[in-house]
């Protein structure tokens, strides 16, 4: 859940941005264009962006618009446009932060773990969930299988804290739903309980079609299938 999405054009700046932030632990998606970054994002749901705004196909703040409709990631511009009205148009788009080229690279580590730091003080000490082979802490936002440590969207993450938090429990498909959607939205994508718990479960069962974890309870709803423990 510790996800950030970099989408920046060149190919030398993009290799040391990723490299640095994967050594501090962060888990990186490096684009080089604003069409394949829209996609990452939407598979992804990165926390944070860091966005280039002089893009091969298009304008950089469009992207920044977009994701801002799409959801309340961070996001970092970085541009060697460094006018006083260029920064301007980047907070008025969304932006929550300018970095202008040339940049220290440390300088731009430090605002991202800074962010998160402060990310994991708003959410206050939470204790460690354990159920199974599943172990999940809501203040770093990391969940483990065993001794690996699993890549989820936000979406699975919010499905994976919520059944935790209820074991042995029927959830209807409204309650879940409202889980995804942190009560808003029109809930119009009927399948999107569906189609986040079959990606969960990819993640988590060793065989799928015969759930250890998520069981299915026909005409009810989902119900995770296991005690829970708190750390």
């Amino acid at each position: 859940m510790n996800g950030i999405l970099l989408l920046e054009d060149d190919a030398g700046l993009k290799r040391g941005i990723a490299f640095s932030l994967e050594k501090k632990g962060f888990e990186v998606h490096a684009c080089s264009c604003i069409a394949e970054a829209k996609l990452s994002f939407l598979q992804e749901e990165p926390m944070l962006c860091i966005c280039d705004l002089t893009l091969p196909d298009g304008d950089g703040l469009s992207f920044v618009r977009w994701v801002r409709k799409q959801s309340e990631a961070y996001i970092i511009c970085l541009t060697a446009l460094d006018s006083e009205i260029d920064q301007v148009m980047g907070y008025e788009a969304g932006a929550d932060d300018y970095v202008t080229k040339p940049f220290s690279l440390s300088v731009l580590i430090l605002k991202v773990d800074a962010y998160f730091r402060r990310f994991s003080r708003q959410q206050g000490r939470q204790e460690i969930l354990i159920s199974g082979e599943v172990r999940v802490d809501p203040a770093t936002f990391q969940a483990f299988l065993g001794e690996e440590q699993l890549s989820l969207t936000k979406k699975e993450w919010k499905l994976l804290s919520f059944f935790l938090r209820h074991p042995r429990q029927i959830l209807s498909k409204e309650q879940l739903l409202k889980q995804l959607f942190d009560g808003e939205g029109d809930f119009a994508a009927e399948n999107a309980v569906a189609v986040n718990i079959c990606r969960l479960r990819d993640k988590l069962e060793t065989d799928s079609s015969h759930p250890e974890y998520i069981r299915n309870v026909r005409g009810l709803g989902y119900l995770w299938d296991k005690e829970c423990r708190k750390l």
